[in-house]
C-alpha cells in the first residue's frame, strides 16, 4: 500500500484575562478557567477568547486546517461561537472530521508552547492523554515542548501563551 503524506503547521496566541476584564470575578475566582489542551490548569489566571480559549487546541485546529485547506477557526468557530459552542475540542472534532471525509489519517502531532507560566512540566502528561482521546492518536505518537523564550518575547514575558502545532498525517494514495 503506498501512502501520500502532509504536514501541517498551526500557530495560535491567546493573552491573560487581566483583573478588570474578569466583571464575574468574585472571592479571587475567575469566571473562566485556563484550559490548555483539553485539560484544565486549576487556579491559573484564564486567556481572553470568545470560546474557552484553549490556545493548544485552536494551534492542532488551525494544523490540520493546514493539510485538509479547510480553516475551522474563523467562520466555522464563530458560527459555533455564535451557537454557545465554545468548546475548543469541539472545533478540534471539526478540523477532525474534514480530515476523515478527504481520507486522513492523524500520525503524529508535536506542541511547541511558549509561555512564562504557568508551569507545564507536570501537566504535560495529561495533556498528551487528553490529546490521545481526542484525537484517536497514542499518546507517545505526541510530543509535546515548553520554553519562556528566555523572556525576548511578550509571550516569555508572562502576558499570554503562544503555540505551534505541527501535524503529519497520511492517506492512502489514489
Amino acid at each position: 500500500m503506498q501512502y501520500e503524506y502532509a504536514n501541517g503547521i498551526g500557530q495560535d496566541s491567546h493573552r491573560f484575562m487581566q483583573p478588570c476584564e474578569a466583571q464575574l470575578r468574585t472571592a479571587d475566582k475567575w469566571p473562566k478557567k485556563l484550559i490548555l489542551a483539553g485539560v484544565e490548569f486549576p487556579d491559573e489566571t484564564p486567556l481572553v477568547a470568545n470560546s474557552d480559549g484553549d490556545v493548544v487546541l485552536h494551534a492542532l485546529t488551525n494544523a490540520i486546517s493546514g493539510v485538509t485547506g479547510i480553516n475551522i477557526l474563523g467562520t466555522i468557530a464563530d458560527q459555533m461561537c455564535r451557537q454557545g459552542i465554545t468548546d475548543s475540542s469541539a472545533y478540534l472534532a471539526k478540523a477532525m472530521s474534514f480530515a476523515t471525509e478527504q481520507g486522513w489519517e492523524l500520525r503524529h502531532i508535536s506542541v511547541s508552547i511558549e509561555a512564562k507560566r504557568p508551569k507545564f512540566t507536570p501537566m504535560i502528561g495529561p495533556m498528551k492523554v487528553r490529546l490521545g482521546e481526542l484525537t484517536g492518536l497514542d499518546p507517545q505518537r505526541i510530543g509535546i515542548t515548553a520554553t519562556s523564550g528566555e523572556q525576548l518575547t511578550r509571550f516569555g514575558e508572562g502576558e499570554g501563551i503562544m503555540v505551534f502545532c505541527s501535524v503529519t498525517m497520511r492517506r492512502e494514495e489514489i
